[in-house]
């Protein structure tokens, strides 16, 4: 058994800027930890493998294709595999959320999802 802690984790570098942990990870799946301050958001991109967000605290807004929902603690939102997606914090407190990839991207489907981040960006 190995327990984890997000705090004792070091931050993982990301083209969003923001504080992401990565909790756990391995051929199936990833999970990561993200912290939005107010005012913060993730730059809006696709992912080659199926993604989803559990709220762990605070309200954001979740971005899936088209939709925008409100979301807070205790909920979950699908984004499916190369759907544009984002998370924004909108409110004057934290957003925690535990974002859950599987299967786990490969380095190269990670490069890619990075590289087209400024394409659907110039678009947003």
């Amino acid at each position: 058994m190995k327990k984890v802690s997000y705090k004792d984790l070091e931050r993982t570098g990301n083209p969003h800027g923001i504080d992401a942990r990565k909790l756990f990870g391995n051929e199936h799946v990833q999970v990561v930890h993200i912290e939005l301050k107010p005012g913060e958001s993730l730059k809006r991109h696709s992912t080659a493998v199926d993604v989803f967000f559990y709220v762990l605290e605070g309200d954001g807004i979740i971005e899936v294709g088209e939709e925008r929902i409100p979301a807070g603690k205790d909920m979950l939102v699908e984004s499916p595999k190369m759907i544009p997606h984002c998370l924004y914090n909108e409110s004057d407190s934290n957003f925690r959320v535990l974002v859950v990839k599987t299967p786990s991207p490969s380095a190269e489907q990670t490069k890619k999802t990075v590289e087209g981040m400024s394409f659907l960006n110039k678009k947003a």
